[in-house]
């Protein structure tokens, strides 16, 4: 079992990437074809998720720590 600054460092790196990945491929939809407002039902779709992925993260990692049982 991993400690929980162990924990905590995964998922924050975790989900950097995640938001790395999801914003980049926001930003290329509105820069490419799409343009801004074409590409804007997909930046609120990937906000949203960002948003429910960090609630989680911090659900899972700083609310409630590994081993904890609730």
């Amino acid at each position: 079992m991993i400690n929980r600054w162990t924990n905590l460092f995964l998922a924050a790196a975790t989900l950097s990437m995640m938001a790395a990945f999801t914003l980049g491929l926001a930003q290329g939809i509105s820069a490419g074809f799409a343009g801004f407002w074409g590409g804007l039902p997909f930046w609120v779709i990937a906000l949203s998720v960002l948003a429910l992925a960090a609630y989680d993260v911090f659900d899972s990692c700083v609310r409630r720590p590994p081993g904890s049982d609730r």
